[in-house]
């Protein structure tokens, strides 16, 4: 995906879109819930446009400010998106798996994104053009009403964050996005890094290294070699904050069918 180079560290120098390479079958299953929820009819008519490619990490999808050519639904890659500020400083506000899709603004209001979205954790997604996705998913029927459902459900989730952020300790928090990660892959590893952590939740490493060796002192992960494994699921939503809950609780309200811990959310 070679495009204008995002001014972050963790991004990698290249342009959105365009460096991912079609892999997958256009007739295959898919597992993204939003798509696979559609009726067959109206599957039907988005099949064509969808191409599946694979996500490296770190991989942008779009830039700040800068027009979407594509939306994104994820099948096993987990996109972030973040806010940066104008000192340098970066946020996670929001992220999505296979639950979900990426690149809203080109249903709510069209145009280009006030945020950055790149692969959190590497994988495949089902891409489709900016200016087919607006067209499909402003016709009345079964994509215009589960993503209005979505849009209600992501918001939910970008304002929970906001909160955790401003109110919750760090261990908290870090339990909270491994919570969410680990819904959204396979198995119990996924690749993490404390550099990585911090710059989602906004705070120093030095505190994310505090809070992990705390989780895994307690044997609820074990970290090491830039991947994170979940040891102890039960104690990791016990010492998360009220925050993971509240989110999961909408999108099992919210979407076609529920979000499953640890199973990638398969449909």
């Amino acid at each position: 995906m070679r495009k204008q180079t995002v001014s972050a560290p963790f991004y990698t120098a290249s342009r959105p879109g365009q460096s991912a390479t079609a892999i997958v079958d256009a007739g295959a299953p898919l597992r993204n819930l939003l798509l696979s929820s559609l009726p067959e009819r109206d599957l039907v008519g988005v099949r064509p446009h969808l191409e599946s490619v694979y996500l490296t990490p770190r991989e942008p999808l779009f830039a700040a400010d800068m027009p979407i050519r594509h939306v994104y639904f994820p099948e096993t890659a987990v996109i972030s998106v973040v806010k940066s500020l104008s000192n340098g400083a970066t946020v996670e506000i929001g992220s999505a798996g296979c639950e979900g899709m990426v690149g809203l603004t080109h249903f709510l209001a069209g145009g280009a994104s006030p945020v950055v979205a790149f692969a959190q954790i590497p994988g495949i997604v089902n891409r489709m053009r900016a200016d087919a996705f607006t067209i499909l998913a402003s016709a009345p029927g079964a994509l215009h009403e589960v993503l209005l459902r979505y849009s209600q459900a992501f918001l939910l989730q970008v304002a929970q964050t906001a909160a955790c952020n401003a109110r919750h300790l760090v261990q908290e928090r870090c339990a909270r996005w491994l919570l969410m990660t680990h819904d959204r892959v396979d198995g119990d590893t996924f690749p993490l890094t404390h550099e990585f952590l911090a710059l989602m939740l906004g705070v120093r490493r030095a505190g994310v290294s505090v809070a992990m060796h705390d989780l895994q002192e307690e044997r609820i992960v074990q970290h090491s070699r830039g991947e994170v494994q979940v040891v102890d699921r039960a104690k990791l939503e016990s010492a998360s904050c009220e925050c993971y809950r509240a989110v999961r609780a909408q999108f099992e309200r919210l979407l076609p069918r529920p979000m499953a811990a640890n199973a990638g959310m398969n449909p």
